[in-house]
C-alpha cells in the first residue's frame, strides 16, 4: 500500500465579529490554548496560537486527512460555544464568517511563530486591518475591498 507523506503548514488568521465583545487580555491565553486543543482534537498538529483581543493566529500542521475549511469551522464553532460558558460578557461572542489561510515554506516557519508571539507589541503600530491586507497582498491574493473582514 502507497504511503501519503505530507507536511503542509499554515498561518490560519479569522477575526471577532464587529458586533461581537473583545476577548478581555486576561482569558487570551485560555482562548489560545483551547484553540491549539481543538487544532489537536480534530488531527492536525497546533505549533502557535496568539494574537490579540479582536484576532487570532494560528500555525498548524495540517492532517493529511482534513481539509482547510472543516478545521476552521471547527474551530470557530467550538471555540465560540466554549468562550460564552467564561463569562457573561461573552453571552453574544461570535468569529466574523471569514478567514484567512496561508501556506508557510519549512524556512519561514519559526518567522511566523515569532510573529505570532509577537502580536500585542506588533499591533501598538498597526491596525489589524492593516496586518490583514498586508498579507492578502503578500500572498497575492485578490479581493474587493468592500468585502474584506465584513461580518
Amino acid at each position: 500500500m502507497a504511503q501519503s507523506l505530507c507536511k503542509i503548514y499554515l498561518h490560519i488568521i479569522f477575526h471577532v465579529k464587529t458586533t461581537s465583545p473583545q476577548i478581555a487580555n486576561e482569558h487570551l491565553e485560555r482562548m489560545h490554548s483551547y484553540i491549539g486543543q481543538l487544532v489537536n482534537t480534530i488531527g492536525c498538529n497546533v505549533i502557535r496560537v496568539g494574537g490579540i483581543g479582536d484576532h487570532v493566529h494560528i500555525v498548524c500542521v495540517l492532517s493529511r486527512n482534513e481539509n482547510v475549511s472543516h478545521l476552521v469551522e471547527e474551530i470557530k464553532r467550538n471555540s465560540s460555544r466554549w468562550i460564552k460558558t467564561l463569562a457573561p460578557i461573552y453571552e453574544h461572542f461570535a468569529w466574523q464568517s471569514g478567514y484567512a489561510v496561508f501556506s508557510v515554506s519549512q524556512s519561514q516557519v519559526d518567522k511566523v511563530i515569532d510573529y505570532v508571539v509577537n502580536q500585542a507589541e506588533h499591533h501598538k503600530k498597526q491596525s489589524f486591518r492593516e496586518e490583514y491586507l498586508n498579507f492578502l497582498r503578500l500572498y497575492n491574493i485578490e479581493y474587493d475591498d468592500r468585502y474584506v473582514l465584513s461580518d
